[in-house]
């Protein structure tokens, strides 16, 4: 049996194909990408060469680079990644511990090249395939035992880098442990969310999601909703991504929907909802016309030149949107705890909140009764429409959050059926699907008629676990101290986007004071939607248009000397950021000892784009991280590397992936890389233990040789011709001015060692002379209102 796998062969260069072979190569694992030899030549081809014979997975790559957002976290994955044909590589799986087929949905295509398959794989090769809803059973339909024990679906949801879910599904002849390893490489490796599912149309994610989107479109016209107003309801006043329904469509294509529809008209022949998958008529002709949503330039919503116009399903023709408001919408607008809002818009009066209602209950008395056929537990399901679909409520949490037992007594008025378990658990004294049994979730397990814990890793750690077991060591408005146990505290940001404020200050200190006394190591993470957006500017312009400059060179004062603080206490500091960290976030990501980052981390020192350069230490901590042993170096040529810090707070670059922000400089190569982020707080908890017990020591502060106003003057030529030409405003150039002085080391020279608080003090003097600028406060102004840069 293979327990580790090293190298993975992905038949098929397709979208899924190329996406998954990207995904193992960002997770450090060497993929073979093969596909078929182009049937026809162009002209002059030459038809024996490998250029011809690979043409259709070499292109793949090559779309990869071109593909928005990108399926790759660095061009470096590129080297993992090699290219082939079915014809000449196929014995090349004998090399891998893997082989997955994505290949297009035709038995007799997959049933042909499993044959294949079976002859070069080594015994015990796990083999998988990718299908959306064929039959395991049909797909290795005379395949010896071998193959049939290693082999089982494997259902990667696109675009696969970014969404989490990862189905898996067993034959009836699949050897338990090749599930198992598939989970835990799924899961630890690719940093996927795994579920289970049955050998059953569509499984569990596209079962359910299509089963709601074509009870959506077929309940509108009697509700006399629109499809913008549908949009609106069910994106995120519903839990669900702004994309909705009618954006979804457009960005997976009408032609993929109408097929995954068919095949559950085609095969659900015992479903008591079959005529609910039935394709309106209006749809096909769409797809028959070409109008497939956005790889046919339009859908559902067209561009046409600046607008976003829609289509009217009353005249088929596209038509400005109309401003959407329900008062149920409005009342839910401002409530951020997601069970809440979706409470009050179920509990609306309106027709948009009725149909919400009705909608809803009908989807989720049909995914009760889909328990035990397409999985056997509320969690399973639950997770497989978090992850595959993006919702943050599963169906059986948002029933929950309704209410279940209110819930069902509305499903009867409104002539819909519960599965009859469900009634069978309220009978038996419960009240909600999920539960909390001191620090962990609970779940009601059907089988069973009992509770059960949430099956999850041991590396999954959260806040919340914290927060039940009342770990909490100090706290206030905007962040929180917590004991993580065994000598670890985590230090939780909890402000509006978990900006940077006075009182995070405060609790960066308090944390510090804290762990310095009684703990081995601090660690900087939490669990919202993102790591840290930055400063709070909304404070800082107020200060700024008051006039109140000394508050504002004390808040900068403060936000350095707490970095500085945390680089060189006594006790290692870890910083664990994911998705959005920018300006002050990236500043308190750099200022810790070290970083175990989320593979998923958009990071940059974006303060230019409201007329600002960084303040918190930024400029210091990246000119420290690019220039590594050599910043005091008498022989060290700077400017390439100066140039390469310019650039990148200069331009507001942000990394889009850890590894990018490696590139930059933002992370060094020792720092770690998370992949799956369930696991991102207990990775950064061991890295500071380890870093503790292995008897840390705060490093030396850095000195800095720097090269002073020749080198400032370079820029400014630079910026000068970019004025010039119009490329930068004035407003633009005084800000990069601004930049390169403290890049440069300000009225110094090659024979001069700067300290680090030097280059501190001269951040805070361009800071602030820049927050007293008109232009810079209406730059501000503009972001806080329109959440845009403006260019002035």
């Amino acid at each position: 049996m293979t327990t580790r796998i090293r190298k993975v062969a992905v038949l098929g260069a397709g979208v899924m194909g190329s996406g998954i072979a990207a995904h193992l190569a960002n997770s450090g694992v060497r993929a073979l990408l093969l596909d078929i030899v182009p049937p026809k030549a162009n002209p002059g081809e030459d038809t024996s060469s490998k250029a011809f014979r690979n043409k259709f997975a070499a292109g793949a790559l090559a779309n990869m680079r071109k593909q928005k957002p990108s399926p790759i976290v660095s061009e470096q994955v590129f080297a993992n990644i090699e290219v082939g044909n079915f014809d000449d590589d196929l014995p090349r799986i004998a090399e891998c511990d893997w082989v997955v087929e994505v290949v297009k949905e035709d038995l007799e295509v997959k049933q042909s090249l499993f044959a294949r398959v079976e002859k070069h794989a080594r015994p015990g090769t796990i083999v998988s395939s990718n299908t959306s809803g064929m039959s395991i059973v049909g797909m290795t339909q005379g395949r010896g035992a071998d193959f049939r024990k290693n082999f089982l679906v494997t259902h990667f949801f696109n675009p696969v880098r970014y969404m989490k879910l990862l189905e898996l599904v067993a034959g009836k002849e699949t050897d338990p442990e090749v599930l198992k390893t598939l989970h835990r490489f799924g899961e630890e490796v690719l940093g996927k969310g795994i579920v289970y599912g049955k050998d059953t149309t569509n499984f569990i994610a596209n079962r359910i999601g299509t089963y709601g989107m074509m009870k959506t479109i077929a309940g509108m016209g009697p509700a006399e909703l629109t499809i913008e107003e549908v949009d609106k309801l069910f994106g995120p006043p519903m839990g669900r991504p702004k994309s909705a329904v009618f954006r979804t469509t457009d960005i997976v294509g009408l032609d993929t929907f109408v097929h995954v529809a068919k095949n559950c008209y085609d095969t659900l022949t015992q479903d008591e909802e079959r005529e609910a998958f039935r394709m309106p008529e209006f749809i096909l002709d769409m797809v028959k016309k070409g109008v497939l949503g956005d790889k046919s330039g339009g859908g559902f919503y067209k561009k046409q030149g600046k607008d976003i116009q829609v289509l009217d399903l009353k005249t088929m023709e596209y038509r400005a949107q109309n401003k959407v408001r329900f008062e149920s919408l409005g009342a839910a607008k401002d409530v951020e705890d997601v069970r809440e809002r979706v409470a009050v818009v179920l509990n609306g009066q309106d027709k948009a909140a009725k149909f919400a209602e009705r909608i809803t209950l009908d989807v989720l008395a049909y995914t009760s009764r889909r328990i035990p056929e397409i999985a056997d537990d509320v969690v399973n399901v639950d997770r497989a429409m978090r992850w595959g679909y993006a919702w943050d409520l599963g169906p059986f949490e948002a029933w929950d959050a309704y209410g279940v037992k209110k819930g069902v007594e509305r499903m009867k008025e409104l002539g819909l059926k519960p599965a009859a378990w469900v009634e069978e658990m309220l009978a038996a004294g419960r009240t909600s699907f999920y539960g909390v049994e001191g620090s962990k979730d609970t779940y009601w397990d059907i089988p069973t008629k009992s509770e059960k814990m949430v099956p999850e890793n041991a590396r999954t750690q959260r806040v919340e676990y914290l927060k039940r077991g009342n770990k909490k060591l100090a706290g206030n408005d905007s962040a929180t101290l917590w004991d993580m146990g065994d000598g670890a505290t985590l230090l939780e940001f909890h402000s509006k986007m978990n900006s940077i404020d006075d009182q995070i200050i405060e609790m960066m200190n308090t944390a510090l004071d804290e762990t310095e006394k009684n703990h081995k190591g601090l660690v900087i993470g939490n669990d919202g939607s993102n790591f840290s957006a930055g400063a709070n500017i909304v404070a800082l312009l107020w200060a700024a248009k008051s006039g109140e400059f000394e508050s504002i060179r004390k808040m900068v004062k403060d936000f350095q000397t707490a970095n500085q603080r945390m680089r060189y206490s006594p006790v290692p500091v870890v910083t664990a950021p994911f998705n959005l960290t920018l300006g002050g976030g990236s500043e308190v990501t750099m200022g810790g000892n070290a970083v175990q980052a989320s593979a998923e981390l958009y990071m940059g020192l974006v303060e230019v784009g409201v007329g600002l350069i960084p303040g918190g230490g930024g400029n210091m901590q990246l000119l420290r991280n690019v220039f590594g042993p050599y910043a005091a170096e008498k022989d060290f040529e700077s400017m390439p590397f100066l140039k390469k810090v310019f650039l990148a707070i200069g331009m507001a670059k942000v990394a889009t992936s850890a590894e990018e922000a490696r590139e930059i400089g933002f992370l060094s190569q020792q720092d770690g890389i998370t992949s799956n982020r369930d696991f991102l707080l207990s990775d950064a908890k061991a890295r500071v233990l380890g870093m503790a017990d292995a008897g840390f020591k705060p490093p030396r502060p850095t000195r800095f040789r720097l090269p002073g106003p020749s080198a400032a003057a370079t820029f400014d030529m630079m910026l000068y011709d970019m004025e010039l030409n119009g490329q930068v405003s004035a407003h633009d150039r005084k800000i990069a001015q601004k930049l390169v002085r403290v890049l440069t080391g300000g009225d110094t020279s090659t024979s001069v060692l700067l300290t680090e608080e030097r280059l501190l003090e001269l951040e805070a003097e361009a800071f602030l002379s820049l927050c007293g600028e008109e232009k810079t406060q209406d730059r501000l102004q503009h972001m806080i209102e329109k959440g845009k840069p403006l260019r002035n």
